[in-house]
């Protein structure tokens, strides 16, 4: 079969600004979550999270192209597919977010959303005991994904011969002019 390698833009320069911020501020706010010592790091870690995640809510809207809420919405049928794809040994391939990322980008919202008011919440002293357990639940569910996503980009990079780090990184893919889902 022959095929071509295409240079395409995928991720524009707000998207990856705010996913490599996300990386750093969720990173820190959960290092440092068990220090009293450390807590104005985390408080500020957290506050700079919840303010990147209002972003990207705005972004998913208004945004361009990939980044468009829109363009990955991952409904049953296409994760279903897409998860079938994967067992058969012959997986869909997408020029953005493949389906299971689509779900792991809208679990990271959720629990980043949930991590940074119910953190919000116990900073300013409301809510008691509750509302501790749902911040370190949310955080340690955000963290669980997170190692969910990793894998996925390292699992979905050597199926697709492609460096989604690096895209995520550049903003460019290289793709095969072959079956593409998206």
């Amino acid at each position: 079969m022959n095929t071509q390698n295409i240079r395409l833009r995928v991720w524009d320069l707000p998207t990856r600004i705010f996913h490599w911020s996300l990386v750093a501020s969720f990173a820190i706010a959960f290092l440092t979550a068990e220090s009293e010592k450390l807590r104005d790091i985390h408080v500020i870690a957290g506050y700079t999270l919840a303010g990147l995640i209002a972003f990207r809510l705005l972004w998913g809207f208004i945004g361009g192209g990939y980044s468009r809420f829109a363009e990955f919405l991952p409904t049953p049928r296409k994760l279903f597919d897409y998860l079938k794809s994967l067992i058969d040994g012959k997986p869909q391939h997408y020029i953005g977010h493949n389906p299971a990322g689509a779900v792991a980008i809208f679990l990271l919202l959720g629990f980043g959303i949930t991590a940074a008011a119910s953190g919000w919440a116990v900073y300013e002293d409301v809510g008691g005991h509750f509302l501790e357990e749902l911040h370190e639940g949310a955080s340690n569910g955000m963290m669980a994904i997170v190692v969910i996503h990793i894998a996925g980009v390292i699992v979905s990079s050597w199926l697709h011969n492609e460096n989604l780090v690096r895209a995520m990184i550049t903003g460019w893919k290289k793709l095969r002019n072959e079956n593409s889902a998206g």
